[in-house]
């Protein structure tokens, strides 16, 4: 059988696109990747989405979202594609766990994951006492003291999560600026619990089967020194989650699509949204919108192949 759309990706992208596809009665497959939600579902608090005046967890928004589009009919797998053909149409992808599937039309909302420090410790003490999920493991770090590498929006918001459960917050960042929303740092400023660490960068990662102490080398005088703490989450950044479309789709240096004004690949019938190709806004209304049109152009060039266009 041959799917008029299939998405790959199931973030706020994802499931706008699902959403709109399954409206126009295109019985939209979504094929999540190996957890359904992205980015947003490991997010505690979401307080910017439009239509949730007290916020809103980003488990929760995703769970409205996935509800909203099996409610006119999407379907969606727990899968991750792993290969996919481009260069014939219909096009074939083929996944984890041994399924192939055909497709007139793709969306792409694979979006971005984490950037990782890659200094020694880091991938030694995985799971250990490193994360980049603080939704996911700061409960395992009740009346610990811990580290935030990163002085952007996300960096600010898990480090006030993590307040909640940790006796000190100390926030790393290479610079003496912070890059993230004024709220947020005056959030972090007023907090008794936050401790800033200017113009320091980690170096290594230190422990005996858990994490113990952080490495740190000031930006400016390269002298090094010595910070305790039981765990470190890094917020430094994401890369595109597009290892899959090299030498098929166009991408810049950095590995994000390239896309024009209305979403379009440089092969025709696959469209990207989300973090896949935006570098520039990484919000999740702004994921959902680029959903939204990548879903309407896809429709178009439905249309045109069945009129023989």
């Amino acid at each position: 059988m041959t799917e008029n759309i299939i998405i790959i990706g199931s973030g706020p992208a994802g499931l706008t696109a699902a959403i709109y596809a399954a409206r126009a009665n295109q019985s939209p497959l979504v094929i999540t990747g190996r957890e359904i939600g992205g980015q947003i579902a490991t997010t505690d608090q979401v307080e910017n989405y439009p239509g949730f005046p007290d916020g809103v967890t980003g488990p929760e928004l995703v769970e409205l979202m996935q509800k909203q589009a099996q409610r006119f009919g999407a379907r969606i797998e727990t899968d991750f594609v792993t290969e996919v053909n481009l260069k014939t149409h219909p096009f074939q992808l083929k996944t984890e766990t041994g399924n192939a599937y055909a497709a007139k039309s793709l969306i792409v909302t694979t979006g971005a994951s984490p950037r990782k420090l890659n200094v020694p410790g880091e991938k030694e003490f995985l799971g250990r006492g490193v994360s980049y999920c603080a939704t996911c493991d700061g409960f395992f770090f009740r009346g610990k003291e811990i580290a935030v590498v990163g002085g952007g929006d996300s960096a600010l918001q898990e480090g006030l999560f993590l307040t909640k459960f940790a006796s000190r917050v100390h926030i790393i960042h290479r610079r003496d600026q912070l890059r993230a929303q004024p709220i947020l740092q005056a959030r972090a400023r007023e907090n008794p619990k936050v401790n800033f660490v200017w113009n320091a960068v980690v170096r290594e990662i230190k422990g005996n089967g858990k994490v113990e102490t952080l490495v740190l080398e000031n930006t400016q005088t390269h002298a090094r020194s010595k910070l305790p703490a039981q765990g470190i989450f890094v917020y430094i950044g994401h890369t595109p989650n597009t290892d899959l479309f090299k030498g098929q789709l166009e991408m810049n240096e950095e590995g994000y699509l390239k896309v024009d004004a209305r979403l379009h690949t440089n092969v025709p019938g696959v469209f990207a949204a989300g973090e896949a190709h935006d570098h520039v806004f990484r919000q999740a209304v702004v994921s959902a919108g680029y959903g939204c049109m990548a879903e309407m152009e896809a429709e178009k060039f439905l249309a045109q192949v069945a009129s023989g266009g």
